[in-house]
């Protein structure tokens, strides 16, 4: 710890005191030294005329960590002067600033300590159903040994019985399988089972039972089955869709947790979502809010880098549009985390992110992810410090046969390219050592919190922005506690979506509701103030009229065309609507109006 103190140089008080953060000079601390508390001195008055006036300026420097000692005693006497308001000020900020880096120091401190708790994994995806069956069991390479086991669905007789691809029960998938036995084989062998709910095809078991206890023993029947401590929720299409499955699914598997964890066997929960070039989707956004709205402890969020179809732009490579994706997910996530009050520094964020590939042929024609694009996008992965690799899957990782006629339809038993020789498994795993069994140490489930207060009339300067409202452009809105003013006309589009860059979203955030505040008075006409719309006039370009308190202008000549088509976006309307600044300067300048109309 640094202590500043400034004495005065003829009764030796002290004037003012500040502990600070220093980093070590010889690598015999820690780098830097964590400091959690700093203590401020008020100013003290030692004068005669009511103004500090120390003589002199003595600085004292001492770091002490442990049996370490650096630093010592900087002294500068200033004879005859006194230290005025002006350098006094100058010390104060100096030691602020300090005190701003030590913090950071720590934050960042603490951000890679949590990061680097859990080493970053691979694990491959196998479907267990797909013909012919793969051997997980007794994996090609070093890095095929930990597996996500997919995908367990509803049994389409029972709602709320799980089954493997909708094609076998539990039971029949250990008799005609061996699906119990395989995964207790790789299990001694090294290696390590994870099961993934849901995928594309077939219906999670969440959107089918729509009892959460049932549900709930669904989930745990599996998870006890296999004996397994990390499960993968794979939730995409018309899965994905249903919020209300999505809330019992968030409220099942946070029971679960909280069970498991009492009994010490914790349970990881990964979620899998479809992303874009421009990160998740707006549903996806939804599902990680509800997880951690139930207190569900995310593992982390892995992304399926692929199939990215018209949104990934033309001349924009697979794997740039995978790293894309990546950062936009990184974002996205440090929005929710933040909002659900959990603060994350961004290495932890990014361990908490896995990337899925698939390799070779996608689904999409054109849309290839060849060895080079592993390669590079495994050294992507590295340098950012993501926390799994997967992909998909397993089973396609080698040459289709050259009786495979159309390698642009993808097989379930090869990736469709040529990968001479080179195996995905070992090019993407590469670096990755961990195991999914590790969780990743530090705050990644909030405090109970109050209840954030609802957005209310009374306190609002500005109107509750409504779904349904139809808002132009400079209209300001209130939400979740905060004004936001519109950049253009807009509807049904939340204005704290953390879907969209601030380039995408209609919406600019201007700052909180302040403690006080009332409802701002809204810039309206008067009436008569221009003449009301009438559709037989005929209006030329710059002529106004009023209609419901607001004032339109005419871009050309217009005969019948009704200025509603403007309030609801239409480009093509003869009218546009002036903002309230244009109707507030407007009115100040021409208080009559018709004389301008």
């Amino acid at each position: 710890m640094i202590v500043a103190r400034l004495v005065h140089r003829r009764t030796g008080s002290l004037l003012y005191q500040r502990s600070l953060t220093a980093y070590s000079l010889d690598g015999a601390v820690p780098d830097p030294v964590p400091a959690k508390q700093f203590h401020l001195c008020d100013v003290r008055n030692n004068s005669t005329d009511g103004v500090p006036s120390p003589t002199a300026l003595h600085f004292t420097v001492g770091l002490r960590w442990g049996g370490h000692h650096i630093g010592g005693t900087l002294s500068k006497r200033f004879p005859g002067r006194r230290l005025s308001a002006l350098r006094l000020l100058f010390l104060v900020c100096v030691s602020g600033a300090l005190v701003t880096a030590s913090v950071v120091g720590w934050t960042r401190f603490d951000d890679a300590r949590a990061a680097a708790s859990g080493k970053p994994f691979f694990a491959g995806y196998v479907d267990a159903t797909a013909t012919p069956f793969y051997a997980f069991e007794k994996p090609p390479t070093r890095q095929g040994r930990n597996i996500v086991l997919s995908f367990v669905v509803a049994d389409p007789a029972d709602d709320c019985e799980p089954s493997w691809g909708a094609a076998y029960s539990l039971d029949e998938a250990e008799s005609t399988l061996d699906l119990d036995r395989r995964i207790a084989h790789l299990s001694r062998s090294g290696g390590e089972v994870s099961v993934s709910f849901g995928g594309l095809l077939n219906t999670e078991l969440a959107a089918s039972c729509t009892d959460v206890r049932k549900l709930t023993a669904a989930y745990e029947a599996v998870i006890d089955r296999y004996d397994i401590t990390t499960i993968d929720l794979d939730v995409e299409g018309g899965n994905l869709a249903n919020t209300e499955a999505g809330k019992r699914r968030a409220e099942a598997v946070a029971a679960l947790q909280e069970d498991r964890a009492k009994s010490g066997a914790p349970l990881n929960v990964w979620l899998t979502l479809p992303v874009a070039p421009s990160g998740l989707t707006a549903e996806g956004t939804d599902a990680v809010a509800q997880m951690l709205a139930a207190k569900v402890d995310l593992a982390g969020v892995n992304v399926m880098t692929m199939d990215y179809g018209a949104s990934r732009t033309e001349g924009t490579s697979m794997l740039e549009a995978s790293v894309a994706a990546a950062r936009a997910t990184h974002s996205q996530l440090g929005t929710l985390y933040g909002r659900a009050g959990i603060d994350l520094g961004p290495q932890t964020l990014w361990r908490k992110i896995g990337l899925t590939p698939m390799i070779g042929q996608n689904d999409v024609v054109g849309e290839v992810f060849d060895t080079d694009a592993a390669v590079d996008f495994n050294r992507f992965a590295k340098e950012n410090g993501i926390g799994r690799m997967s992909m998909w899957s397993l089973n396609r990782d080698g040459n289709c046969s050259a009786n495979y006629a159309d390698l642009t339809v993808v097989s379930d038993g090869c990736s469709g390219i040529d990968q001479n020789g080179l195996q995905f498994a070992e090019l993407l795993g590469d670096g990755f050592e961990g195991r999914a069994s590790t969780l990743v140490k530090g705050p990644t489930v909030s405090e109970p919190i109050a209840t954030p207060v609802a957005d209310d009339p009374e306190t609002s300067p500005y109107p509750i922005w409504e779904e349904e409202g139809t808002y132009t452009e400079d209209d300001r809105v209130v939400w979740h506690g905060n004004v936001y003013v519109a950049k253009y006309w807009t509807r049904g589009d939340i204005p704290d979506n953390p879907v969209l860059q601030a380039e995408e979203t209609p919406w600019t955030i201007l700052g909180p509701v302040l403690p006080g505040e009332k409802p701002l008075p809204q810039v309206t006409a008067p009436a008569g103030t221009y003449p009301v719309w009438n559709p037989k006039t005929v209006y030329l370009k710059g002529e106004r009229i009023l209609l419901d308190g607001d004032v339109f202008e005419a871009k050309w000549w217009t005969q019948g065309d009704s200025p509603e088509a403007a309030m609801q976006g239409s480009d093509g309307s003869p009218w546009n609507k002036l903002s309230s600044s244009e109707l507030a300067e407007l009115l100040k300048k021409d208080p009559g109006g018709v004389a301008g109309g």
